[in-house]
This record gives C-alpha cells, sequence and structure tokens, in this order.
C-alpha cells in the first residue's frame, strides 16, 4: 500500500486538529449544561433538552446551513465576532471545529449527564449540610466521581469530530489545506477517477484513529474507576 502523499498528510492532520478543538469546545460548555439538566428543576429545563440534542435528529445539513446563516460573514453572531475578534468561521478551518463540535455536543452532554445522574445526591447534600459552597460540592464531591463520564464525552465528542461531513461541508465547504479533512477529503477521492486507493488509506487512518481513542478511553475509565473506588 502507498504510504500518505503530503496532501493527505494535511488532511489527517487537519482532522486531529479540528477534533481536538471541537472537543475543548464541547467540555466546559457540556459539563455545565449536563450537571444543570441532571440537577436543575426550572422552566423551559424540556426545551433545553431538545435544542441541546436537536443535532442528533436533524440531517447535518440543516445545521450546517444554519450555522452559516448565524455565522457567515454576513450573519449576526458571525460579523459581529469578525468586527470584535477577527474571528471568521465561513469557509475557515475554525468553522470546521465549529461545525464538528455543534455535532459533537450532544454526545458529550449525554456521556456527563448519565455520570452525574449515578452520583448518589445524598453525598452532596451531606457536603452541602457542612456548610460548602454549590461550586465546592462540585468541585470536590461530584467532578471527581464523574470524571469517568467526562472522558467518556470527550472521547466521543472526538471521534465525533473526527468523523463530522454534512454539516462541516456545508457550513466551510471542502478547500484542500484549509477545510478539507478526512471525510471530506474521502469524498473528493470517491468522486475522482482512480482515487479508490486514496480513499481506502484515508479509511484505514481514519478507523485507526477512533479505535485507538476508545482504547485508551477504556483503559483511563477503568483506572479511574478503580482509583475512585478505592479511595
Amino acid at each position: 500500500m502507498e504510504w500518505l502523499t503530503p496532501e493527505e498528510w494535511q488532511a489527517v492532520a487537519l482532522s486531529l486538529r479540528v477534533a481536538f478543538w471541537a472537543t475543548l469546545f464541547c467540555l466546559p460548555v457540556g459539563v455545565f449544561i449536563a450537571y444543570v439538566l441532571a440537577r436543575w428543576t426550572f422552566p423551559g429545563r424540556q426545551a433545553l433538552n431538545i435544542l441541546v440534542h436537536l443535532p442528533l435528529i436533524m440531517p447535518p445539513v440543516v445545521t450546517g446551513y444554519l450555522l452559516l446563516i448565524a455565522f457567515g460573514t454576513q450573519g449576526g453572531v458571525g460579523a459581529f465576532l469578525q468586527e470584535t475578534f477577527g474571528l471568521t468561521f465561513a469557509f475557515r478551518w475554525t468553522g470546521a471545529a465549529l461545525a464538528s463540535g455543534v455535532m459533537a455536543f450532544p454526545f458529550m452532554v449525554r456521556a456527563t449527564r448519565l455520570s452525574i445522574e449515578a452520583v448518589d445526591p445524598k453525598l452532596e447534600q451531606a457536603a452541602a449540610t457542612l456548610g460548602a459552597s454549590r461550586a465546592w460540592v462540585f468541585a470536590t464531591v461530584t467532578l471527581p466521581m464523574i470524571l469517568p463520564g467526562i472522558l467518556a464525552g470527550c472521547v466521543l465528542a472526538f471521534a465525533k469530530g473526527m468523523g463530522e461531513f454534512g454539516a462541516t461541508i456545508t457550513f466551510v465547504s471542502n478547500i484542500p489545506g484549509e477545510t478539507q479533512t478526512i471525510p471530506l477529503a474521502i469524498d473528493l477521492a470517491l468522486e475522482t477517477p482512480g482515487g479508490e486507493a486514496r480513499a481506502l488509506r484515508l479509511a484505514v487512518i481514519s478507523v485507526g484513529i477512533a479505535a485507538g481513542a476508545l482504547a485508551l478511553s477504556e483503559w483511563v475509565s477503568r483506572r479511574m474507576a478503580a482509583r475512585i473506588g478505592g479511595a
């Protein structure tokens, strides 16, 4: 099998970069939203839950189109960020990271929320009765117990970021060297006569990265669960 060409290495490196920033984007917001959904009761909670999970059931092309409307150079949010902070998302790798982050967000929230709901609320209540603030209870009681769930959410978000296609190609198009991640490079290769070998190489790389991430997640989760259980 022929080794990767510079263009293919470029697609692999960009995919890793996009997936990393998408996961980083999801992490703090996802943990906060997961905690809100798991522990708080308020009007509109169900609406928030539906909004969080919408990317799972909407066609990815629709998500990409909505991102283009909101974060495009003529969109309200996109124009503000460009003029204020110099951030441009449309047809840039940053837009690919944003699209991947939006599509990966439900996976992060769901995995973290399940781990929070598995924590006995009496432990948090006991800490609260000793005078600890809600933030301190979360940092010292809840967070250590849900770390395996957060890690699982990070891995799922990273894997989703690596494989995201529909929203990305709609929002930032397929530009080699700028927005062409592995899925987009595979799509282009399959549309190019004689590009089957290139598509196969990239598919093998993609499967290898995803399998490696999942194996690492399982190993770290077992270590952390054993450490927490023995604490």
